[in-house]
């Protein structure tokens, strides 16, 4: 970890500047020296400083306020002060002002060691959690540059400063997550939780449990007792995914619990107020569903105060581009991969495809086509061979059915390429593939499972 950092020790003591350059320079460390305030500052202007030993007591400008001007011009930089009359009150000035640490003379060079290694070392992983930080906000942008998409964001700008509940509609694959957290990142509820929770995900005897709580021995199983989602997220925003597929009674208890703002915990007779903001997202006809009385009118109107729509990706091919090279790039970077760019005729076959699985499924070819790649420049092949299946053809890639020798692997072809495309038609959703199937959910596992289908 050392060999490459380099420390400035700012000190007017030629002596102790030596001496700790010797152990310095001793333990793999690169050292330079200046002997007062304005020189230090001057070379702490280097990029190639990454910590500085600073002395309290110097010639005209005094190591504080050095510390205050590094802070000015580097604030990332570590400092470690020194001095030759510490007190309690300096030390506590020092660390206010932004030192990572202060050591009195004299002192073992030893822990002079250990408290720039520490100093650099808590540096290095901040530094590395914020570039994580800002990888993660472009990973979560609502990108492209069509008029649909800036109507999106446009409501989102309106609506997220207020406490009012939001529908998100859309394919599978559009984002619908992305634009729930866009609306939490720009609330006033920012600094509280934001849970995501997939109604279609939830076994039905679970989702009281889920949402609202339990309490020990409330059925068999809870061992412990157990905050639901409501809960965890007050102060926050919860959201809703796939709500479309919530059971109906269900329905009933979350309609009274955003009525009324308190939950109950199963095995409980205590209610507890919350204070929670809850979007949520469907890819189903809600107002067919309500029609059909399979949807609550009553949660439909409270949960559909504002709407934001996403456009699925083959209303805006425009934007297939720029996603495009925003993806290639993000997985080239996420893979410690070099460079990566698509060439004219790669770029050509996004723009034709269908992409029924939306931003998504772009996302995950273009990612896979990055990683096995053998060239920087990206082919149609690349693309084509880490694709979904295009109409016509097996999963084997072939393009006559009738070239499998028995029944049997015919059979099995036919079947794993029709429950692949029902499961890309479903966004991957098990319980409504099997329903549209008319397959049990247990038969399907298996066969996804036999098939090394997720």
């Amino acid at each position: 970890m050392t060999d490459l950092a380099t420390v400035l020790i700012v000190d007017d003591h030629r002596a102790v500047r030596e001496e700790i350059a010797f152990a310095l320079d001793f333990d793999g460390w690169k050292t330079v020296e200046a002997a007062d305030g304005p020189a230090g500052l001057e070379l702490a202007q280097d990029p190639v400083v990454d910590l500085v030993l600073l002395d309290v007591k110097l010639p005209g400008m005094d190591g504080l306020e050095v510390l205050q001007k590094l802070k000015e011009l580097r604030p990332d930089l570590p400092v470690v002060m020194i001095s030759g009359h510490g007190d309690l009150d300096t030390a506590v000035l020092a660390v206010r002002r932004g030192a990572y640490d202060f050591l009195q003379k004299p002192f073992a060079t030893d822990r002079v060691v250990l408290s720039l290694k520490n100093a650099l070392r808590t540096q290095r992983l901040a530094s590395e959690n914020e570039s994580l930080r800002q990888t993660i906000q472009s990973e979560q942008q609502l990108l492209g540059g069509s008029d649909q998409m800036e109507r999106v964001r446009t409501l989102i700008t309106k609506v997220a400063p207020t406490d009012v509940a939001v529908l998100i509609t859309g394919d599978n694959g559009t984002g619908k997550e992305l634009v729930a957290r866009q609306l939490h990142v720009q609330s006033k509820r920012v600094d509280g939780t934001f849970l995501a929770i997939n109604c279609a995900a939830i076994p039905e005897g679970l989702a009281e449990s889920e949402l609202f709580g339990h309490e020990k021995g409330a059925f068999t199983g809870a061992q412990n007792s157990r905050a639901g989602a409501f809960e965890l997220a007050d102060g926050g925003t919860l959201f809703l995914d796939e709500i479309g597929d919530m059971p109906l009674a269900m329905q009933a208890k979350l309609l009274r619990a955003l009525q009324e703002g308190v939950v109950q915990r199963l095995g409980s007779q205590v209610t507890t107020k919350v204070d929670v903001r809850v979007l949520a997202a469907t890819n189903q006809d809600l107002e067919a569903m309500v029609a059909d009385k399979t949807f609550r009118e009553d949660l439909y109107y409270r949960l559909h105060v504002v709407r934001v729509h996403l456009p699925g990706l083959r209303e805006r091919p425009d934007d297939i581009v720029m996603l495009a090279d925003h993806f290639l790039s993000a997985a080239a970077k996420r893979n410690g991969l070099g460079s990566r760019r698509l060439s004219k005729k790669s770029l050509d076959w996004l723009r034709r495809q269908p992409w029924p699985g939306n931003v998504r499924q772009l996302k995950n070819v273009l990612e896979g086509a990055a990683v096995l790649a053998d060239d920087t420049e990206l082919q149609v092949t690349d693309l084509e061979g880490n694709s979904a299946p295009q109409p016509g053809r097996s999963a084997e890639g072939q393009t006559d059915w009738f070239a499998y020798a028995r029944l049997e692997d015919f059979r099995a072809a036919t079947e794993k390429e029709f429950l692949r495309r029902k499961l890309l038609e479903f966004g991957g959703n098990i319980k409504r593939t099997a329903e549209n199937i008319e397959l049990q959910r247990s038969n399907l596992y298996k066969k996804l499972d036999r098939y090394g289908l997720k």
